[in-house]
């Protein structure tokens, strides 16, 4: 199954993919959707009132104004530094437990929107498969952790480096405004065996720069939704970023980031693909520190 969040004249409304198109659903968008234990009735019921003539109707695709998948999570999770050939590119040696960051739902964007970077010139790309939790997970072991994921989706985690590394916290880096789009669309766990792995590619302006499995991962979904729900409890609808592989522009010789105009473009096999123009403007105020 594959469930969606659309933009409509009133807000948005969480839909599922049918053969022409998107079908509306009767929740707000695919976080609320998740957040009641009987969702799969709820697309059932919009499916048979679809056969029956009744309902509302399918958006056709091309009409679709696709939100972010789940636009309003109360948590998003990211792990940096989770693929081995990432590590080593980065100079840094295999870790023993993941390296988690946060990120706010403001930082989220839809898989077609125009990305808007105010304030920075090291702008560079992370291709990364995102997992949405379905069930509520506090310290899971690593077989409830697998058996509480509502699906998989594609995500961008978009890093200001400059400001990413202005202090040895990343926050101000990973979390500028409508910077990390997510979808198109969230794929069913359902669909795929119990310990799925997926190719994971990124592209600037159609030229291949990252491409990376899955099955490398260090710390795998169910091992990080294991791991993050020992301090904090996982919800349906959040979400968690599982890492990039080889690729970023930070990590070129010479280093390379993202210029004006730029389009990138991220693509999971069996889950989709994200396409966003890169628009760079300056800084509004001066974010240096003053001097006494």
């Amino acid at each position: 199954m594959k469930l969606a969040t659309l933009r409509t004249a009133e807000g948005t409304t969480a839909a599922v993919a049918v053969d022409d198109g998107y079908l509306p659903v009767d929740a707000a968008d695919v976080g609320a959707l998740l957040a009641d234990p009987g969702w799969r009735e709820t697309v059932a019921a919009a499916r048979r009132a679809q056969e029956t003539g009744e309902g509302p109707a399918v958006v056709p695709g091309a009409q679709a104004d696709l939100a972010p998948v789940v636009p309003r999570p109360a948590k998003v999770i990211c792990c940096g530094l989770n693929y081995a050939d990432h590590i080593l590119e980065m100079g840094r040696e295999l870790p023993t437990h993941p390296t988690l960051f946060a990120k706010f739902a403001d930082s989220l964007t839809g898989p077609g929107d125009a990305i808007t970077v105010r304030g920075s010139d090291q702008v560079d790309w992370e291709a990364e498969l995102a997992v949405v939790v379905g069930t509520e997970l506090v310290h899971a072991d690593e077989a409830e952790a697998a058996a509480g994921i509502a699906g998989f989706c594609v995500a961008n985690d978009v890093s200001m480096r400059d400001w990413q590394h202005r202090t040895l916290q990343w926050l101000q880096g990973k979390a500028f405004d409508a910077s990390t789009p997510l979808g198109p669309v969230l794929v069913t766990a359902d669909e795929f065996d119990d310990d799925p792995s997926f190719t994971v590619r990124g592209y600037v302006n159609g030229e291949l720069v990252q491409t990376g499995d899955t099955a490398t991962l260090v710390f795998g979904p169910a091992r990080l939704l294991s791991y993050i729900s020992a301090f904090t409890t996982l919800r349906p609808g959040d979400v968690v970023l599982t890492g990039t592989p080889g690729g970023v522009g930070s990590g070129m010789k010479p280093p390379r980031f993202l210029s004006d105009g730029d389009t990138l473009t991220t693509e999971i096999d069996g889950l989709g693909r994200l396409e966003n123009t890169v628009t760079l403007l300056p800084a509004a105020v001066e974010t240096t520190a003053a001097h006494a």
